[in-house]
């Protein structure tokens, strides 16, 4: 009897999905539980204990995390920051960032009402990862959205 066909997207994924390098990954997939109520899917330690990869639910979204290894990828804290930035869309940003600084993030933009609609911060976590956190609370139209940026802007230093 054939097997039958592997679904080219498994159930559970999404077209994109983060991937994270991180220095302690066992210790990040505690962090992770703590600050975003991640659930542990899988975890595949290596030879020498350390983990090679791991899958975590978010949401509705998977992470993937794997060990700092020097041959092939490194940290975000080795490699002194990152261009990237996680965005987490939840249901209470204010209470998902106080969730994640009592857990061990750092704050780095406070939650405020933002000119898109959103109510929006940023917090790091102990690996390096940046993560911008943010619940939609008014649906404006793109006109609108321009006006508020410009407004923003004009406030802004030079």
């Amino acid at each position: 009897m054939a097997k039958p066909a592997a679904k080219p997207i498994p159930d559970g994924m999404h077209t994109i999905t983060p991937h994270l390098v991180c220095g302690d990954a066992i210790a990040a997939i505690d962090f992770y539980k703590r600050a975003f109520n991640a659930v542990e899917l899988m975890r595949l330690p290596g030879p020498d204990g350390k983990l090679m990869h791991a899958s975590l639910r978010i949401g509705d979204s998977m992470v993937m995390l794997a060990e700092e290894n020097p041959k092939w990828a490194f940290s975000p804290l080795t490699l002194k920051g990152s261009p990237v930035t996680i965005h987490l869309q939840v249901e209470n940003v204010d209470a998902v960032v106080e969730q994640a600084v009592a857990a061990g993030a750092k704050m780095t933009m406070p939650v405020s009402d933002m000119f898109w609609g959103d109510r929006y911060g940023y917090v790091v976590d102990p690996f390096g990862h940046q993560w911008a956190v943010a619940t939609h609370t008014r649906d404006l139209t793109h006109d609108e959205i321009v006006e508020g940026m410009n407004a923003m802007l004009k406030q802004m230093p030079c």
